[in-house]
């Protein structure tokens, strides 16, 4: 089999399209700014904070050029793109700093297990309580589990009972999310802390 020119040729031209338009949509990932804002007319904020109203693109240019600032359309889907007079620089590195600051202090919720047995004593039931409250206090929330065994599922109002008294053991810091129900041959409850309640 030759080699079809044509095909190549082909396929060169869709790889060159394919890379004009990602670079174009990463770029709209991004604000746009100076030359590249393409709005004919826009809506001028100055560095203050002061709105210069209404104007020409380029006119917006020349003033960000002679004051010393890039031109940065910071809303370009409103009606008339609105722009702002900024060092985009130093813009661009704090959205980055507040970015990672709401990234730290957001909360990732896990959800931890414990599982009971409905014929627990109580030194591992204190225990299991011990645990679910430290789970609780981290903000986590506690699914509390009990797996049925052959003839075991005749206790089940026992354990719903157990479950009930897990919960009101917890009642300080917790609230229950899912009431004890069955699923299959598993008896299940969910417990959500309180938020003011969660360890600092």
């Amino acid at each position: 089999m030759g080699f079809n020119v044509h095909f190549f040729h082909t396929f060169l031209i869709i790889q060159a399209e394919v890379k004009i338009i990602s670079k174009s949509f990463d770029k709209k990932q991004e604000n746009l700014i100076n030359e590249d804002i393409m709005a004919p007319s826009v809506l001028v904020i100055l560095e203050t904070g002061e709105q210069l109203g209404v104007m020409d693109r380029l006119d917006a240019l020349k003033i960000a050029e002679d004051r010393g600032y890039d031109l940065v359309c910071v809303a370009p889907n409103a009606p008339t793109p609105v722009c702002k007079l900024l060092d985009y620089s130093k813009y661009r590195y704090d959205q980055i700093k507040k970015a990672k600051e709401a990234k730290k202090n957001q909360k990732i919720i896990s959800v931890k297990e414990v599982r009971l047995s409905p014929t627990i004593d109580v030194g591992d039931f204190n225990t299991k309580l011990k645990a679910a409250r430290k789970f609780l206090s981290d903000g986590d929330k506690v699914k509390v589990s009990c797996r049925f065994r052959g003839r075991m599922i005749e206790h089940a109002n026992k354990t719903k009972e157990l479950f009930l008294k897990f919960a009101v053991s917890a009642e300080d810091i917790s609230t229950v999310e899912v009431a004890p129900y069955m699923e299959g041959r598993n008896m299940l409850m969910m417990l959500a802390a309180i938020p003011d309640k969660k360890k600092k």
